[in-house]
């Protein structure tokens, strides 16, 4: 009788869930529809301009893929655009040296950032948000201290290319790092023993702990993950840019967290989707491409794109407050 009586209600718990994953797609839609028919003699379809978004968008997703691990996780890091910076300007400084040790060094400083976050979470058990929120003042001091608050140029043209500048044919080599890592992120939160991990630290940390799960060496590993992603995308403003400084990143973190939040991420952990991260992180960048050809100057920019923020996450967060 129980199982009768429960199973309408389940059923309808699950059409709940599919709708509200679908709705990611139909803002998205509905967006890149409104710009199109708006913009339609400002060139907003034109190959060369949706290219363009898809540029300005591929720091952002990667990252957005490493703060989907630590969300999923219900982790926070409030430290990774410090290590944007500081791994843009050490990739700059070491360049002279070779493109290989410039790279590697630039992402060990990433992997090094990250662990000292996750060992103060995982060993220490200071919540990630504080602990991220302290780091981030050192890295930034660090990186600054370093710099002289001075623009380091990058004047490598081969690093360049493939990490920020270069074109393939009509494809940007930033769309292929972003493509890349969306992938790999995909596959290793869906199809991995690690991201099942990972969801069920997140999702009951009592229970993934009863299962066998390493609870805080998982929590570890997310942001060791995260702020390797974050070097990653330091290293390609740095050749993006050919130039490195200790503001890069700095304006990073709403459209980050945005965009995995607005993909369907959950913020109480248990639930993420690197895919909806993705289609955020080009609602965020479509968004931002959109309003510059409005011609709309930069405090209108923040409002309009403060309201799209909280409108889509309003949409798309609906089921969580029933859930919680």
């Amino acid at each position: 009788m129980d199982i009768a009586v429960n199973a309408p209600a389940t059923a309808a718990k699950k059409r709940a869930i599919q709708w509200n994953t679908l709705l990611i797609y139909i803002v998205f839609v509905v967006i890149f529809l409104f710009f199109s028919i708006t913009l339609h003699d400002k060139g907003f379809l034109q190959p060369g301009n949706l290219m363009n978004i898809a540029r300005q968008t591929a720091m952002i997703s990667i990252m957005a893929v490493g703060m989907t691990f630590v969300l999923s996780a219900a982790e926070i890091d409030l430290s990774f655009c410090a290590i944007v910076a500081l791994s843009a300007v050490t990739v700059a400084l070491l360049l002279p040296h070779g493109m290989i040790v410039a790279v590697g060094a630039a992402l060990l400083v990433g992997a090094f950032c990250g662990l000292v976050n996750g060992l103060f979470v995982s060993k220490v058990g200071i919540p990630s948000f504080l602990v991220t929120l302290g780091t981030a003042g050192i890295i930034t001091g660090i990186t600054r201290w370093i710099t002289e608050l001075q623009t380091i140029p990058v004047d490598n043209e081969t690093f360049a290319f493939i990490f920020g500048s270069g074109d393939l044919g009509p494809i940007s080599v930033l769309f292929v790092w972003m493509v890349a890592i969306a992938v790999l992120g995909h596959v290793l939160l869906r199809k991995t023993r690690f991201g099942k991990e990972v969801l069920a630290s997140g999702g009951n940390k009592i229970s993934a702990m009863y299962s066998g799960i390493q609870v805080n060496r998982i929590k570890l590993y997310v942001l060791v993950l995260n702020a390797v992603l974050a070097a990653l995308a330091g290293i390609l403003y740095a050749g993006r840019l050919q130039s490195a400084r200790y503001t890069l990143g700095e304006n990073d973190l709403m459209m980050v967290i945005a965009a995995v939040i607005i993909g369907g991420t959950s913020l109480f952990g248990g639930k993420g989707t690197v895919a909806g991260t993705m289609v955020g992180a080009l609602i965020m960048g479509m968004v931002n491409n959109g309003l510059v050809l409005m011609g709309l100057n930069i405090d209108q920019q923040l409002i309009f794109r403060g309201v799209i923020i909280i409108f889509s996450v309003t949409l798309t967060m609906g089921h969580l407050r029933k859930k919680h």
